[in-house]
């Protein structure tokens, strides 16, 4: 009797010396038990290995301008449910949202929890697909959950996790077998028979479902049930999703919602959600990635501010919060407070001149001037975000743009190269966000007109020379806005905003001051304004309405709250739409307006108002909401407020109103959160 030590375990081989008596069956099933056994424990320890050195760190910006940290120290957490909420799309459905978050209408589910089961389940999801808006940090959770199973700490129930990206996937064209696929993509595991898969417990991640070229056609496409077959690889990725190809196989996909719809329902068993950050890890985050501890509680102090109270909340999104770092850790020391970003627009144009002088510090020599550099890569930024590309490759680009000078504006355009793991070995190029390939896209736009006065904007022709009845900006404004109302899916609403910030006299300015743009003349915006005004009146959808009081903003239009005042004080607040006092909302949070009064009977006595309004009443101090016809229906939204971390909220007059004992119920319920700042309540 021998003692053989192979993965740890000590396997007992008996040898006996009976020429006569037939081999034993038992001896051969257990000798090739053990040697299966050490093979998938030995691919398993190999791709451990690997895996562990490719996700050690996060890139916020590019690889290349080392903008990276250990993912351990810089990782904060994610809020995630489960669950299907609505796509977020504004900064007042942020608040909103935050509400959801408190009042427990939303079930939070911990990133390692999202394949085990829920406390009513019995079984554990096998397809989960995982939602949310860009750059909110979907990726990074992958990330996350890839490195804590490879380094051992978590998710540890899976005995394989092969993580591909929809953007790498896009480059395969020749037809291939499962087995070969995942050969190619990890060489580590080439050595597992087919038997191996069918007994070991394996998740496929397949992350940015919406930076897919595949057809992803699941009714046509043939089926196909052994992992050695050789088929395209839009049939394999149907068949593992369905469920035909290694059905006890878990896959966990991600996308922006817009594209969530290429998966049939049927073959998901659960759906979560990403929401990025709630106050609380928005100033983790910002602590973390600012180490300057002083410097980083400033930038905190100046995003809660009056001016950019609306910017502070769109850093609920991950990377706004490293654009919002990026550009303030710059600004704060070297520029007057009231030329600071107070904008969207204003913050991004910032970030374009912070990432132009970084690339003048390189060495990097050309005739080429500095907007020259970035009117290509606006160019490149505009067509592929007409063709709805987010991805893009070598043959995209052509001679769009030449590859040195997208390499060396390292800040704004990405370059990724996996040399190690991918069939093809190809460059792929993506802009660091979709806002940011927006952004370069309506400066491209409008410095065109203002160059030759040529519209780019899609029409029956590519471009055409305008009139001089047509020459003016308000005419590519008014263009734009078609163009974005236009289209159902909202391809175009943050386009749209851009170009109308780029605009603005103080964004010309700096542009021209810094990257040598032309300066157009100022101009009267009153006829885009009046323009967006007539189109409010006549939509029906809230999220196109809100667009366009964005929109507003940035042309520096107060107009509305003039409005609702009017409207109020002739008692016809009828005509104001949900979706107007939802952009009221917006609109106080980023004028200068003090609100640390807020008084509902200002604007309209009803529930529903005051549900709009809630992110106003957040940052408030004092709440007089007497005497304003509410009910018990109110009481949760109030009591969610109670409840926020971030809530300033220290007296509140509720009297005078019906709130029944079930609301009262509710404001105690929010007076019981530790979180609860009130200090007078009638």
């Amino acid at each position: 009797m021998t003692g053989v030590n192979i993965g740890g375990d000590i396997i007992t081989n008996i040898t006996i010396n009976n020429t006569d008596r037939p081999p034993n069956r038992t001896d051969e099933t257990t000798d090739a038990s053990t040697k299966t056994k050490g093979n998938i424990q030995k691919c398993q320890a190999d791709l451990k290995s690997y895996l562990k050195s490719q996700t050690p760190d996060l890139f916020q910006g590019t690889q290349e301008d080392g903008s990276s940290t250990l993912l351990h120290k810089m990782y904060t957490e994610l809020y995630i449910t489960e669950g299907d909420s609505q796509e977020v799309n504004s900064e007042h459905e942020v608040v909103e949202l935050e509400c959801k978050r408190s009042s427990s209408e939303q079930k939070k589910i911990n990133l390692d929890d999202i394949f085990k089961p829920l406390s009513n389940e019995e079984n554990p999801p096998q397809r989960v697909l995982t939602k949310g808006n860009a750059g909110i940090g979907k990726t990074v959770a992958v990330q996350k959950f890839t490195h804590d199973w490879a380094t051992g700490t978590a998710n540890q129930t899976t005995d394989f996790i092969f993580p591909f990206t929809f953007r790498e996937l896009n480059l395969i064209k020749d037809k291939m077998s499962l087995k070969e696929l995942i050969g190619h993509y990890f060489k580590e595991v080439r050595d597992l028979e087919t038997s191996d898969y069918d007994s070991s417990s394996i998740l496929f991640i397949l992350d940015g479902l919406d930076e897919s070229r595949l057809p992803l056609d699941f009714e046509k496409n043939e089926t196909c049930r052994s992992i050695t077959d050789t088929t395209t690889l839009d049939c394999l990725l149907t068949n593992l999703i369905k469920g035909k190809l290694l059905h006890k196989a878990s896959v966990w996909i991600t996308s922006r919602p817009a594209a969530a719809t290429k998966i049939p329902t049927e073959f998901i068993h659960r759906v979560t959600e990403v929401q990025g950050f709630d106050d609380e890890q928005k100033e983790e985050y910002f602590q973390k990635k600012v180490h300057d501890k002083d410097k980083a509680q400033k930038i905190l102090n100046h995003l809660q501010s009056k001016p950019l109270r609306s910017l502070y909340v769109m850093c609920h999104i991950p990377l706004f919060c490293w654009i919002s770092a990026t550009v303030l850790q710059s600004l704060l020391t070297e520029t007057p407070e009231g030329d600071l970003p107070k904008t969207v627009t204003e913050l991004y144009t910032h970030f374009l001149i912070i990432q132009t002088k970084r690339k003048n510090k390189k060495d990097y020599q050309n005739d080429e001037t500095d907007k020259d550099v970035i009117m290509k890569l606006g160019k490149l930024a505009f067509e592929q975000l007409q063709k709805g590309n987010l991805v893009f490759y070598e043959d995209d680009l052509k001679s769009q743009i030449d590859l040195t000078e997208a390499a060396v504006y390292s800040g704004v355009c990405t370059q990724i190269i996996r040399k190690e793991a991918g069939l093809h070995k190809q460059v792929m190029y993506s802009f660091i966000h979709l806002t940011v390939q927006e952004f370069l896209a309506a400066l491209y736009v409008l410095e065109t007109f203002i160059d030759s006065r040529k519209n780019l904007l899609p029409n029956k022709k590519i471009w055409w020379r305008l009139s001089s009845e047509k020459s003016q900006l308000s005419f590519l404004h008014k263009k734009a806005v078609d163009l974005a109302l236009g289209d159902d899916h909202g391809r175009w609403d943050v386009f749209l905003r851009f170009l109308l910030g780029l605009s603005q006299e103080k964004n010309q300015e700096l542009l021209q001051r810094e990257s040598k743009f032309k300066r157009r003349c100022p101009g009267n915006d009153q006829n885009t304004i009046s323009y967006i005004h007539k189109k409010i009146k006549n939509l029906s959808s809230d999220n196109k309405v809100i667009n366009l009081f964005h929109c507003l903003n940035e042309l520096g239009d107060q107009s509305l709250l003039e409005q609702v005042q009017q409207y109020q004080n002739s008692g016809d607040v009828g005509e104001i739409s949900p979706a107007h006092w939802s952009a009221v909302a917006f609109l106080l949070l980023s004028s200068d307006e003090d609100l640390d009064v807020f008084d509902l009977k200002k604007y309209s006595r009803s529930d529903e108002v005051l549900e709009r309004l809630l992110p106003v009443l957040k940052v408030s101090k004092t709440a007089l909401l007497s005497n304003c016809n509410l009910t018990d229906r109110c009481c949760k939204h109030i009591s969610s407020v109670l409840s926020l971390k971030s809530s300033g909220l220290e007296e509140l007059d509720l009297s005078m109103n019906t709130l029944q004992d079930s609301g009262l119920k509710l404001i105690s319920d929010g007076l019981r959160s530790p979180n609860c700042k009130l200090q007078t309540l009638r």
